[in-house]
C-alpha cells in the first residue's frame, strides 16, 4: 500500500518499530501511537511522519491518531511476556482486549483498513500440531495467569471478526510465531540468551530445553504484515505468520554460543520451581502457514541461524540495549 496514511499503534515497540521503518521506506506517511515518547536515541523516532502519545484505550487520544484521512491501522500495542503475563495480569487482560476495542471503533468510524496482530499462543496447548488457522484451542484454568495473554489476543480476535461482520470493517488478523530480532527486550527465549551471553552471564534453559519452537525474524513478519494489509482477499481472514521449521530451546542457545564464541555455562532451572502453578509451558508449538503462503504469497525466508548472526552483530553494536537489565520471568 505504497503512499498510504498509515497509524501503527505500538510503533515504538520491537515489531512496530521495523513495521513502521518499512512503510516509511515504501514512501507511506505514517502516524506511531504509543503509551510512551520515542526515546531520541531510537533512529524511529527521526523517520516516522507524526507521533501520538496516548493509552490504547483511550478514545479520544486514538482519534488523533486515526483521522479521517487514514488509509491502514496496523495495530500491534499490547502487553505481552511471560514476565508481563505473571506480574501485570490485569494489564494484559485489559489493554489487549479494551485497547483492540477501541482501535477497532475508530477504524470503523472512519472507515480503515486493518490489520490486528495476534498470536500463536492462542492455540493454547493443542497438542496436534501443526497448527492450521482454525485449529482447536487448548487452555489450562483461568486460575494460572499464565493463560491471560491467550485468552486476551483470542477475544481480540473474537472482536475483530465481529466488527468484519456486523459493520462491514476491512480487517485481517496476523499471528506470529516467535518473532525475533534486533530491538526485541531481552525476556524471551532468543533475545535474552543472547543479552546474558554477551554480558558474560550463563543463558538459562528451562526444563532441559526440550521444547520446540518455530523463530520467525523479524523482517519476515513484517513482510506478511504487509502482504495481509494489501491483499483484497485478506479480510475477514487470519493468518499464522511463521517458520516451520521446529528447534528446541537447547538447540537455539547452542547456535548462539557458537555464533558469539561464548564458553559460559548453561543454567538449568526447573519452571514449575521458579514460576509455581501460575505459569505452564508448552512443549511444541508449530504453525500451518501453507494459507499464508497461498493467499499471500508470504514465505518465512529467512533461516534461524542467519537471523542470529544478525541480531548479535546489532547486540554487539548496540552498548544500551546491551546495558538493559534481564528482563526474564
Amino acid at each position: 500500500m505504497s503512499g498510504a496514511r498509515a497509524v501503527v499503534t505500538g510503533g515504538c515497540g520491537f515489531l512496530g518499530s521495523h513495521l513502521v521503518e518499512r512503510l516509511v521506506a515504501q514512501g507511506d506517511e505514517v502516524t506511531v501511537f504509543d503509551a510512551a515518547p520515542p526515546p531520541p536515541e531510537q533512529r524511529i523516532a527521526r523517520q516516522h511522519s507524526r507521533h501520538v502519545t496516548g493509552d490504547v484505550r483511550d478514545p479520544e487520544a486514538l482519534a488523533a491518531a486515526i483521522r479521517p484521512d487514514v488509509d491502514v491501522v496496523y495495530h500491534l500495542a499490547a502487553v505481552v511476556g511471560v514476565d508481563q503475563y505473571l506480574s501485570r495480569p490485569l494489564d494484559v487482560i485489559d489493554i489487549n482486549f479494551t485497547g483492540t476495542r477501541r482501535v477497532l471503533e475508530r477504524a470503523a468510524e472512519v472507515g480503515a483498513r486493518v490489520v490486528v496482530a495476534s498470536t500463536s499462543e492462542v492455540f493454547g496447548r493443542n497438542p496436534a500440531v501443526p497448527w492450521a488457522e482454525d485449529a482447536e484451542r487448548v487452555l489450562g484454568p483461568t486460575t494460572a495467569d499464565r493463560w491471560t495473554y491467550s485468552t486476551s489476543k483470542a477475544l481480540a480476535e473474537h472482536l475483530t471478526f465481529a466488527f468484519v461482520r456486523q459493520h462491514g470493517l476491512a480487517a485481517t488478523v496476523v499471528r506470529y510465531f516467535n518473532a525475533y530480532g534486533p530491538r526485541q527486550r531481552p525476556a524471551y527465549v532468543v533475545s535474552r540468551t543472547v543479552h546474558r551471553v554477551l554480558n558474560g552471564r550463563s543463558p538459562v534453559l528451562y526444563d532441559g530445553g526440550r521444547q520446540t519452537r518455530c523463530f520467525t525474524y523479524v523482517d519476515d513478519a513484517v513482510t506478511g504484515t504487509l502482504a495481509a494489509a494489501a491483499s483484497a482477499d485478506a479480510v475477514g481472514e487470519a493468518f499464522n505468520i511463521g517458520s516451520m521449521t521446529e528447534t528446541t530451546m537447547a538447540e537455539v542457545v547452542a547456535v548462539i554460543l557458537r555464533l558469539t564464541a561464548s564458553t559460559v555455562p548453561v543454567t538449568e532451572v526447573d519452571t514449575a520451581q521458579r514460576l509455581g502453578a501460575a505459569y505452564e509451558d508448552l512443549s511444541r508449538r508449530i504453525p500451518d502457514n501453507a494459507k499464508a503462503r497461498k493467499v499471500l504469497n508470504w514465505s518465512c525466508d529467512t533461516p534461524l541461524e542467519d537471523g542470529l548472526r544478525q541480531l548479535v552483530a546489532w547486540a554487539r553494536a548496540n552498548p544500551d540495549w546491551l546495558a538493559l537489565p534481564d528482563q526474564g520471568a
